[in-house]
C-alpha cells in the first residue's frame, strides 16, 4: 500500500512539473497575459497626432506668424480634412520620437523620416519623396569636394540620417577634424555662418530650402553621403490608420493636390507618389 502511495505521488509530481513549464500563447511562465496592442481606423471627429521636430524647415517648423507650419504638415492637415479627423500638430525631441508614438502620445512621425535603414522599426505609409544626404559649405571656403573636408569641422544633427550614414562611413568621417553632434540644422547653420563649422551634413531637400530661405551665400557639394527616401512612420503593427492615410494620399496625388502644395513649398512637384 505505501509504495502504491508513493508511486502515484511520483507520478503527480512528474505531471505538475510537465505542467508547470507549458504556457498557453500570449502568457508568461507565470501565467501572466502579454498585452498586444490592436489598433482600429480613425472615425470621424478622432484626433491624428502627428509626431515632427518644430526645428526642420520647411518639413515642419514654427512660421513667423509662431504657428506650426510646413511641407509634411500641409500634408498631413489635408489629409485630416478629408479624412474629417481633428489635426493635431505635436513638436516633439527628435531622439524621443520612438517613445512618444509607442506610448500613443503620436500617431505617426511625419517630419522628413527617412525610412532606408529604419525598415523594420515601424509600419510604414509608402514613400512620398527621394532624398539623399549631402554636405553644405560656405562658398568662399575653398571647399569642392568631402576630400577638402579633411581636418574640418563637420556638423550633423543627432539622431538623424546623416549622422547614422557617416557613422557607416568611418573612412570618410575618419578624415574630418571633428564630427559635431548638434541638437537641430538651426544650429548647424549658424555654425556655418559664423565659422564655428566647415561643413553641415544633412538631407538636401532641407538644404536646397535653407539656402534660398536665407538667401546666405552657401552651397552644396556634389558628393552624395546616402541616397534615401521619406516615408511616415506608425507603430509597428498600425496598418489600419497607416492603410487611412496611405489612401488619401494617393487620392490627393490623383487630383493634383500633392502637386500643388509641393509647388508651394519646392516650386516644382518633387513628390513621388502614383509616379
Amino acid at each position: 500500500m505505501k509504495k502504491r502511495l508513493a508511486l502515484l505521488l511520483t507520478t503527480a509530481l512528474m505531471v505538475t512539473a510537465v505542467l508547470s513549464g507549458c504556457t498557453s500563447k500570449g502568457e508568461s511562465a507565470k501565467g501572466e497575459k502579454k498585452e498586444v496592442k490592436e489598433y482600429t481606423e480613425k472615425k470621424s471627429g478622432d484626433t491624428f497626432t502627428v509626431g515632427f521636430d518644430q526645428d526642420f524647415p520647411p518639413m515642419g517648423f514654427v512660421g513667423d506668424d509662431g504657428e506650426y507650419t510646413g511641407f509634411d504638415l500641409e500634408l498631413a492637415e489635408e489629409v485630416c480634412k478629408r479624412l474629417k479627423l481633428e489635426f493635431v500638430p505635436k513638436p516633439i525631441a527628435w531622439e524621443a520620437k520612438n517613445a512618444e508614438l509607442a506610448s500613443g502620445g503620436i500617431d505617426c512621425i511625419w517630419n522628413g523620416f527617412t525610412m532606408n535603414g529604419r525598415e523594420d522599426e515601424y509600419t510604414w505609409s509608402e514613400p512620398y519623396l527621394n532624398n539623399k544626404q549631402v554636405f553644405v559649405v560656405r562658398a568662399d571656403a575653398g571647399i569642392e569636394s568631402e576630400k577638402d573636408l579633411e581636418g574640418k569641422v563637420v556638423d550633423v544633427q543627432t539622431e538623424s540620417s546623416a549622422q547614422a550614414a557617416l557613422n557607416d562611413q568611418a573612412k570618410l568621417s575618419g578624415t574630418f577634424g571633428n564630427l559635431e553632434v548638434v541638437p537641430d540644422y538651426n544650429t548647424g547653420f549658424m555654425n556655418l555662418e559664423s565659422g564655428a563649422a566647415d561643413a553641415v551634413a544633412m538631407d538636401i531637400v532641407v538644404a536646397s530650402y535653407q539656402i534660398g530661405k536665407r538667401k546666405a551665400d552657401f552651397k552644396i557639394l556634389d558628393k552624395e553621403i546616402a541616397a534615401e527616401e521619406y516615408g511616415i512612420g506608425f507603430a509597428k503593427g498600425n496598418e489600419a490608420v497607416r492603410d487611412q492615410v496611405q489612401n488619401t494620399l494617393e487620392e490627393m496625388a490623383a487630383d493634383g493636390t500633392l502637386a500643388k502644395i509641393s509647388t508651394k513649398w519646392f516650386d516644382e512637384d518633387i513628390t513621388i507618389i502614383g509616379k
